[in-house]
């Protein structure tokens, strides 16, 4: 066995903190690694030592092998551990390691290459009697020969990438008549998220729930499974929230896949941990098929941390085992030895607006609270101060919540979400609410589909009440009053003059609208009136305090406690796991003629790159044609024409770099305006 003193962490977030935080306790010496971008990041703080390994681009950075081993080298780290994502599944990274005489704390590069590849990892696992889903697998298809595959599996189907996972390039096809345009895009997106555009195809299964399995495997032959994740809630083939065990399996079937996730890891010489990922028809939930093999540890381990039992023990630690495995301990338990007791849930929270697509949102973080407690964990990669960019994966952090039931977990976590505020960025915490409050996800009757069906519901867009106005305004009234026991009348800003009281007035824009909000007389006691787009409020007795940093507002005889922050006029408030941004003194522009149509400007609707661009000048175009194919955390998001028109000029190119609302292509409106 060897002992490591000094371990390095290729990677960053809150997966990094995860690990570096693990290795502290096991007196293990941690190394970060950062990018420019990086430099005063959560992770770097948090571990022993931090090395510089480039520039912003992941590219010269993160994913440069050479100058990871080198920071290994120079801090004289005995391993590295992946993390997920990056490096983490790079079979050259892990030979370079060996080569290096540096610890590839993951399985070896030969079983990382077999299960990498779906087409070989499903030809590896039929050998040891794991069911497949029906489909074509076969290495190297054309595009002709994919789509002879597709018809003949019948459809639906999924065109898969051979490379990768995590949804990039992943397309499901309802018919024939979309096929081709399928192909050629799934194609694209695998290629440039991989290097590679290989497809595999399968039969899309109804009803499908996805089961994954946690697995650990030693150096010495020894393989055990601790439980399977439910993973269903999913957007796009990317998780959203997930829960460990599964609602939906019973223990005989349980048993079964858990075997067969076992037997998937022996059959290419595992090592570490590895979850095996299975399809389970809702309407057969005794039938599942294999559909992948995750080579690294998972974003969604926590659940299985906290739901298993290794010999009637609680908490367990999957890092720790990867670090132990890895240094050539066997494990000390065998299957008979693992149990799962309780239940536990976890959401990811994402800088993203759901209300607008989900597009990427970035900025700083102005304030980082996370909710505490029993049966509550977060996972985070972020403090105050936190720059979030375009550059990197947008998850932020990750809540979960855990109980005696999966009922009491439901309950810890939404509890927990509610708790959570982080201004400065818009972030997805609203819609994880509301999809836990979903009808069917209470019941445990879900499915892949779930959020897709009812994405408008669970996007739709809640007004801001008169309550928030309100407290925006009184947020500014009381951090103007002086502080202490000693007050002179003349420095108080609360509108006094002789012979009257007067009002302040702030005007303040936040999506509904520009609305005003004046208050007569000082924080403790004021008056306050609301005039909305809707209509005049009467008047109306609140006051504020500011406690710790928290802001409780009473108005109309009803409290709320908000966390706030302000920045450049705007004030940031949260409160219940929603987060409103107003800003003061800003003009609402109606960016539409009389006639209700666009002014013809096509803007980018997120920082991106443009891959497709398919707008030249003097081109008629009809609305919702599409102009530009706009790539952003690795996903593809396109832009079409706002009206019937004549493009007059195009701004931006392919391969260009895009900021939020930059104008990419101006359109002449081909209705003519009618004469006075």
């Amino acid at each position: 066995m060897q002992h490591f003193d000094t371990v390095l962490v290729a990677n960053r977030g809150e997966i990094a903190v995860r690990v570096i935080r693990t290795l502290r306790r096991l007196g293990i010496r941690s190394v970060a690694v950062h990018s420019d971008a990086d430099a005063g990041a959560l992770h770097v703080a948090e571990a022993d030592t931090a090395v510089r390994i480039g520039p912003r681009s992941a590219a010269e950075s993160y994913l440069s092998i050479e100058r990871i081993l080198d920071a290994a080298r120079r801090t004289g780290a005995q391993a590295v551990h992946p993390g997920y994502g990056f490096l983490s599944e790079n079979s050259t990274f892990a030979r370079a390691c060996a080569e290096a005489g540096v610890v590839f704390i993951g399985p070896p590069a030969e079983a990382i290459e077999a299960m990498g590849d779906k087409i070989r990892a499903k030809q590896t696992v039929r050998a040891e009697g794991v069911p497949l889903v029906p489909g074509s697998s076969d290495g190297g298809m054309s595009d002709d020969e994919v789509r002879k595959a597709a018809i003949d599996a019948g459809f639906p189907v999924l065109l898969k990438p051979s490379a990768g996972g995590g949804g990039k390039g992943m397309r499901l096809v309802e018919d024939e008549s979309t096929l081709d345009e399928q192909i050629a895009s799934a194609r694209r997106e695998a290629r440039a998220a991989f290097g590679d555009d290989t497809l595999l195809v399968e039969r899309f299964v109804t009803n499908p729930r996805h089961i994954e399995v946690q697995v650990l495997a030693d150096t010495h032959g020894n393989v055990v499974h601790l439980g399977e994740r439910e993973c269903s809630l999913q957007r796009r083939h990317q998780k959203i929230i997930e829960e460990a065990p599964s609602a939906l399996l019973d223990q005989a079937t349980r048993d079964r896949i858990g075997t067969a996730a076992a037997g998937a890891a022996k059959s290419c010489g595992y090592v570490g941990a590895g979850t095996v990922e299975f399809i389970v028809s809702a309407d057969k939930p005794d039938e599942f098929f294999f559909m992948e093999m995750n080579t690294r540890l998972q974003v969604e381990h926590p659940v299985t941390e906290l739901a298993a039992s290794i010999a009637g023990s609680s908490g367990i630690d999957l890092v720790e085992w990867q670090v132990k495995v890895a240094s050539g301990q066997p494990l000390p338990f065998e299957q008979k030895d693992i149990s799962l007791v309780g239940h536990a849930v976890e959401a990811r929270v994402y800088a993203e607006d759901p209300t607008r697509g989900f597009l990427p949102t970035g900025g700083t973080v102005l304030l980082a609270h996370e909710p505490a407690g029993e049966g509550v964990r977060v996972d985070s990669g972020i403090q105050q101060g936190s720059e979030i960019s375009s550059d990197y994966d947008p998850m932020l952090a990750k809540v979960i919540g855990s109980g005696a039931t999966r009922q009491d977990a439901l309950r810890k976590l939404d509890s927990a979400l509610g708790d959570t505020a982080i201004l400065g960025v818009a972030t997805n915490i609203t819609f994880l609410r509301t999809l836990l409050a979903h009808p069917d996800v209470r019941q445990g009757t879900l499915d892949t589909g779930l959020v897709e069906r009812d994405l408008e519901q669970l996007t739709a867009e809640h007004g801001i009440s008169d309550d928030v106005y309100v407290a925006a305004a009184m947020e500014r009234l009381v951090a103007s009053e002086p502080a202490g026991p000693r007050i002179d009348p003349w420095d108080v800003p609360g509108g006094w003059r002789l012979g009257e009281p007067a009002w302040n007035t702030w005007r303040f824009a936040g999506g509904d609208g520009e609305v005003t909000v004046r208050v007569c007389g000082r924080a403790r006691d004021a008056e306050v009136v609301v005039d909305t787009p809707a209509g005049v409020s009467g008047s109306a007795s609140a006051s504020a305090r500011l406690d710790g940093g928290t802001l409780t507002v009473t108005h109309q005889g009803q409290s709320r406690s908000y966390r706030h922050a302000r920045v450049d006029g705007t004030t940031w408030l949260a409160a219940g796991g929603r987060a409103w941004a107003l800003t003061e003194h800003r003009l609402l522009v109606d960016q539409s003629s009389a006639s209700g149509r666009s002014d013809g400007s096509v803007t980018s609707p997120m920082p991106g790159t443009i891959l497709v661009a398919e707008a030249e000048p003097g081109q008629e175009v009809r609305t919702g044609q599409r102009l530009f194919v706009v790539e952003a955390m690795k996903m593809e998001h396109t832009v079409t024409a706002p009206v019937d028109g004549v493009i007059t000029e195009v701004k931006v190119r392919v391969g260009q770099a895009l900021k939020f609302d930059q104008t990419m292509a101006v359109i002449k409106d081909s209705v003519e305006s009618e004469a006075c």
